[in-house]
């Protein structure tokens, strides 16, 4: 069974970019914060080599969460924009942090308003700088929706030397945020106060973070809707043999990289002997590297203290689930496949009952017969239609009172 599900296992894959169709949150870091249009001070104009790019000021300049630190072009049409950028955001210990990601605008004169802005959290790369999704020369995906597209690291990803808290709630949801904040803090990229949160697998639990983060963190902006395939959630719990290896090897990421914002996470109360000799892996590895390292360690057992039931790494994970939360005026597209080896259909069946028990007016879709990637194209049509119906004001329909049977279709 470990050497078959190899190739399948963890939140990743394709869900950085489009597929071209085209707490432990701390009560700070979810403070309310303002910004203005326009940066107080001159930003940095980089033109120097790639890693260069990464490396933070040191000292940090003070600035307030989307404020831009520096920029490089990374591609220009007759059509796009794309720009690096590093910014201000906020970190769930509630420090300030220099996180980095990709936004590309169009060109073409902006409607009155400006243009609504798609901030797309990206799946499973890793957790260190060399895993930034924004180290490739391309757009932030718009999912064919027209507007200004921008995608975030999240916090501890792209900065050399410092490793992403993974599946920290405000430490994805806050970034996202902010790279919305920083895209308006563009004046050539004429963007509006109005915004789309969007994520597929890790990007799934990264937009419901934003989802719910959004109304405190940031009340100046307006989120329209959140977009959420096959989310990473419900993680206190097990589906089944392969689910096991999957989940342990998530939380070895979550809490390697969370001890960084939350030091009480000691992985030497919770991680085997096997697993804390292999935990420098997650620094060097990126998706790849770690699914062949550490599925061995998972298959043999990755803990000596099961986290999800020892203290203080239970709450912890809870914490940072998502899903509990409704969102008014907001509305929540989620959807998943059947075969789905790395978001087990039972997960996300148990977190559409917790969603829907909260009030959240939510769109369901199941797709029979899709797995954790091929879901994005099956249900891209329906969420494209959700997110433009969201923008043009149209008043949305939940899905919550129907059957399983009448929310789900196969595959075309």
């Amino acid at each position: 069974m470990v050497g078959s599900a190899a190739a399948l296992l963890l939140l990743g894959a394709c869900s950085s970019g489009e597929s071209n169709t085209k707490d432990n949150a701390s009560q700070e870091s979810t403070k309310a914060t303002t910004t203005t249009s326009a940066p107080p001070r001159e930003v940095e104009q980089y033109e120097g080599e790639l890693d260069g790019f990464y490396a933070v000021p040191d000292p940090l300049p003070e600035g307030e969460p989307g404020e831009l630190i520096r920029t490089t072009e990374v591609r220009r049409t007759d059509e796009l924009v794309t720009l690096r950028v590093m910014y201000h955001s906020t970190d769930s210990a509630g420090s300030d942090r220099a996180a980095t990601g990709l936004i590309t605008y169009p060109v073409a004169k902006a409607p009155a308003g400006g243009w609504p802005v798609i901030s797309t959290s990206h799946g499973t790369s890793g957790i260190a700088s060399q895993c930034a999704p924004s180290r490739a020369d391309q757009d932030a995906p718009g999912w064919g929706v027209e507007g200004v597209w921008a995608m975030t690291d999240y916090i501890g990803m792209g900065p050399i030397g410092e490793l992403h808290p993974y599946l920290s709630k405000a430490d994805e949801g806050n970034a996202v945020i902010d790279i919305v904040r920083a895209a308006r803090n563009l004046k050539e990229a004429n963007a509006s106060k109005r915004w789309v949160s969007v994520g597929h697998s890790q990007g799934g639990h990264g937009a419901l973070s934003a989802h719910e983060l959004a109304g405190s963190y940031a009340p100046e902006l307006e989120l329209v809707s959140t977009v959420s395939l096959a989310p990473a959630a419900m993680l206190d719990r097990v589906y089944g043999a392969i689910d096991e290896i999957v989940t342990s090897i998530l939380t070895m990421m979550a809490m390697y990289g969370g001890q960084t914002v939350q030091p009480e996470l000691a992985i030497e109360d919770y991680f085997s002997q096997g697993a804390l000799e292999a935990s420098k892996g997650f620094e060097t590895n990126c998706l790849d590297g770690i699914t062949t390292e550490f599925i061995p360690i998972a298959a043999a057992g990755a803990f000596s203290a099961d986290p999800r039931t020892t203290e203080p790494a239970k709450s912890f994970i809870l914490a940072n689930d998502v899903g509990g939360e409704a969102v008014d005026g907001v509305p929540l597209f989620l959807a998943s496949g059947t075969i789905d080896d790395r978001v087990a259909i039972d997960r996300f069946r148990d977190l559409i009952d917790k969603v829907c028990d909260t009030g959240q007016v939510v769109e369901l879709h199941i797709i029979e017969g899709a797995d954790h990637n091929t879901v994005i194209d099956q249900v891209a049509p329906d969420f494209v239609r959700f997110i433009n119906d969201s923008l043009d004001g149209k008043a949305p329909e939940s899905s919550c009172s129907k059957s399983e049977e009448e929310i789900t279709r196969p595959m075309s």
